[in-house]
C-alpha cells in the first residue's frame, strides 16, 4: 500500500506539473500579444502610429525624466518570469523543450529597451542589405521597423536617422556575398552627433552597454555614417570590436551573420545603470566604461594621487579650466588662472572643439585633479578624469539647476568623481547688461522656461557670458583642494 501511494503521488505530481506548465505557456502567449500591441509592428495603421507618436511627444518635458513606467513595468514582468519560469529536469525533455519555447516567445524581436531606446535582436540566417536599410532574417514571423538611435521621442533628432526594416527571409532574398561569424550591430550616428555630450550619451555609452558582452566578436554597421566622426572615436570602436567599422548605407554587399542587434540600449544621461544586468547575468558600470577609455587612449592615471617624487611638479594639484569660444565664456579667465596659481595649483587651460584630437585632450584631462567649466558639452570630458578628481560646474544664471543636475552632477557619482557647483548670480552675468533690472529674464527666469526649450536656450545658454567673483570662486577652489589627497604637501 505504501508503494501504491507513492506511485499515485508521483503520477498526480506529473499531471499537476503539466497543467501548471500549460497555464504558464498560455499566460506567456497573452503577455506576448500585449507586448507586441504596445511596440506596434507595421501592422498598425499610419494614423494610429502617428497618434501614438504625438502622444509620446507630449509626455516629453524640457526637464530630464529619471523614471519611466514602461521600464518599471518591464522590470516587474522580468522578475515575475524569472520567479515562475519552469526549470527543466534531467529526465523530462518535453518540459525542457517547452521552457525553451517559452523563452523564445517571451520577448519579441523588437522591444522597448528603455525609455529612450528601441532595440531589435534576432538570430538564425541574417542577411544585411545596407544600401536599402533592410535585414532579411529566418526565422522571423513578421516585419519590424526601427530607428537605431537613443532619442526615440525626439522628432528633430530622428529626422536625421534612417529607418531600418527587419523582414522575414523569402525565397527571393539576396544571396550572401560576405559571411561573418560575428554579431552584426546596426546603430546610427545621425541625430545630434558632433556635440560631445550627445556623442557619449546617445551613441558611445549605449554602444558600450550593448556591445561589451560580445567580447569583440561584434561588427559595427554604422548608418548615417560620418567618416570624421568614426575616425575621431576610432580607438573606442577598436576596444569594442575586432572587426572593421562599416559605412553600411553605402555598402553594396549582402553581409550575412548568425545574429544581429539593431539599435543600442540606453540607460541614463552620460551613464550606465549598474543595477541592470546583461543577458548573461553580469553587471557593468561607468567604472567599466572609464576603464575601457583609459585602455583606448592609454591614460596613465586611474586615481587622482600626487607623484611620489617631492621635486616633481605633479606633487602640485593640477587645475584644468575648460575654455569656451562663443557663448558662456569666462570674461575674467586670466584672473582666474592667477588666483588658482596663488592657491598652489598647477593651472592649464583647455579649449576643446569638434576638431580636437580626442586622444591628446583625454591625456590632458586625465592629468588634472580639478576641472572647472561653465555648463556645456565641454564638461563631458569629465569621463577622462581620474577617480577622486573634482568637477566644478559653473551654472549660468537663469534657474538652470535642474539642467546642471541631470547632465553632469548626477553622472559624477557613478564616475567616482567629487562634484562642486558655482552658481552665477545676476551681477556676474552679461544678461544684466542686456536687460533692464525688472525684466522677466532677470526677475523671473521660470517665466522664460514656460515658453519652451528654444526660448530658454536662446536667452540663458546662447546670449550669456559670465564673470565669476574671484573671492567667491576662490572659496570653491579651496573646497576642491580639501577633497584631494594631496594635502599640503605641495
Amino acid at each position: 500500500m505504501k508503494s501504491n501511494r507513492n506511485i499515485m503521488s508521483r503520477g498526480e505530481g506529473r499531471r499537476l506539473g503539466n497543467v501548471a506548465l500549460i497555464a504558464f505557456m498560455l499566460g506567456s502567449l497573452l503577455l506576448l500579444s500585449l507586448i507586441r500591441a504596445r511596440f506596434s509592428p507595421i501592422g498598425k495603421t499610419r494614423e494610429a502610429i502617428k497618434a501614438e507618436e504625438q502622444q509620446a511627444m507630449r509626455k516629453e518635458s524640457v526637464k530630464m525624466e529619471t523614471l519611466d513606467t514602461a521600464d518599471e513595468t518591464a522590470a516587474l514582468v522580468a522578475e515575475e518570469e524569472e520567479e515562475t519560469q519552469p526549470k527543466p529536469s534531467d529526465n523530462s525533455s518535453s518540459t525542457a523543450l517547452a521552457a525553451d519555447h517559452h523563452l523564445r516567445l517571451s520577448k519579441p524581436v523588437c522591444y522597448e529597451s528603455s525609455r529612450r531606446s528601441n532595440t531589435c535582436e534576432a538570430a538564425g540566417d541574417v542577411r544585411v542589405q545596407g544600401r536599402v536599410q533592410t535585414i532579411h532574417i529566418s526565422p522571423l514571423e513578421q516585419e519590424w521597423k526601427v530607428k537605431p538611435y537613443c532619442r526615440k521621442h525626439d522628432a528633430f533628432a530622428l529626422a536625421h536617422v534612417k529607418e531600418w526594416a527587419l523582414r522575414p527571409l523569402r525565397g527571393d532574398a539576396p544571396r550572401c556575398t560576405i559571411n561573418s561569424s560575428a554579431t552584426a550591430f546596426v546603430l546610427s550616428t545621425g541625430g545630434f552627433t558632433g556635440n560631445l555630450f550627445h556623442d557619449y550619451t546617445d551613441v558611445l555609452i549605449p554602444a558600450f552597454i550593448t556591445a561589451q558582452r560580445y567580447a569583440g566578436e561584434v561588427q559595427f554597421l554604422v548608418s548615417s555614417f560620418k567618416s570624421w566622426w568614426t575616425d575621431k572615436y576610432h580607438e573606442i570602436f577598436q576596444q569594442l570590436s575586432k572587426h572593421e567599422v562599416v559605412d553600411i548605407d553605402n555598402d553594396h554587399e549582402v553581409r550575412c551573420y548568425p545574429s544581429v542587434v539593431v539599435g543600442p540600449t540606453f540607460h541614463k544621461e552620460l551613464g550606465v545603470d549598474a543595477s541592470k544586468t546583461t543577458p548573461e547575468g553580469s553587471s557593468i558600470s561607468m567604472v567599466d566604461f572609464r576603464a575601457m577609455l583609459r585602455s583606448a587612449f592609454r591614460l596613465e592615471r586611474a586615481v587622482a594621487t600626487p607623484s611620489g617624487d617631492r621635486w616633481d611638479i605633479r606633487r602640485r594639484p593640477r587645475l584644468l579650466i575648460i575654455s569656451r569660444r562663443n557663448s558662456r565664456r569666462f570674461l575674467n579667465e586670466r584672473a582666474m588662472v592667477d588666483m588658482a596659481m596663488s592657491l598652489g595649483f598647477d593651472v592649464r587651460v583647455g579649449d576643446p572643439d569638434v576638431s580636437t584630437d580626442v586622444s591628446k585632450f583625454a591625456r590632458l584631462v586625465n592629468s588634472a585633479d580639478v576641472m572647472v567649466g561653465v555648463h556645456g558639452a565641454g564638461l563631458t570630458n569629465m569621463v577622462f578624469l581620474p577617480a577622486g578628481a573634482v568637477l566644478i560646474q559653473v551654472v549660468p544664471y537663469g534657474g538652470l539647476e535642474w539642467l546642471a543636475r541631470g547632465t553632469f552632477k548626477e553622472p559624477s557619482a557613478d564616475m567616482q568623481i567629487h562634484y562642486l557647483e558655482y552658481m552665477i548670480q545676476v551681477d556676474e552675468t552679461t544678461l544684466s547688461e542686456q536687460y533692464p533690472k525688472d525684466d522677466p529674464v532677470l526677475k523671473d527666469p521660470y517665466s522664460i522656461h514656460k515658453q519652451g526649450w528654444n526660448a530658454l536656450k536662446t536667452v540663458y545658454l546662447d546670449k550669456q557670458n559670465v564673470k565669476p567673483h574671484l573671492g567667491r570662486l576662490k572659496n570653491t577652489f579651496m573646497e576642491a583642494l580639501k577633497l584631494l589627497p594631496h594635502g599640503h604637501s605641495f
